[in-house]
């Protein structure tokens, strides 16, 4: 009687394997693509990390009411200035281009770009008129403006 006791108590059978390894297989297959998400996305708001020091340039120079500065010359631009980001340029109205690089290793952000536009309370782009006035909002990640990024891999703080 012993004998059988041990025999029932063997480990699973090769059917129930199959099925756990199936079951897992398709939870697998269904939570990749959100997980691919999800490092875009994170990927990307590493990246928008660098447009901050930009971001308080061109403030500081609507607040102060100084000349403005030609496209490009708005002192914060930079050639890769991380891994993740290959470029960052200004226009003259102190719009921000952020051109994402080859070593994001994702072809659907490598060479693309995300901008960030300054508006005045009327919510239209800052311009010489403005100078000596704040910056009331920051439009991000606006196609009008030059963002070329499907906007579900922006980060929730920058989608237009």
């Amino acid at each position: 009687m012993e004998r059988q006791r041990k025999r029932a108590q063997a480990g699973f059978t090769l059917p129930e394997l199959l099925i756990v390894v199936a079951i897992i297989g398709i939870l697998a297959s269904l939570l990749m693509p959100s997980i691919r998400g999800y490092q875009a996305r994170a990927k990307v708001s590493e990246a928008m990390l660098m447009i901050t020091q930009c971001r308080n340039q061109v403030s500081e120079v609507y607040a102060s009411g100084s000349e403005m500065p030609l496209a490009n010359t708005w002192g914060c631009e930079a050639d890769k200035p991380s891994r993740y980001v290959d470029s960052i340029r200004t226009t003259d109205t102190g719009v921000i281009f952020l051109r994402l690089g080859n070593e994001i290793g994702d072809l659907r952000l490598s060479l693309h770009e995300i901008t960030l536009a300054p508006l005045n309370g009327a919510g239209n782009l800052m311009d010489e008129p403005d100078l000596g006035t704040p910056i009331r909002r920051w439009r991000c990640g606006n196609t009008g403006d030059g963002t070329d990024i499907k906007a579900d891999y922006l980060p929730s703080s920058c989608r237009g």
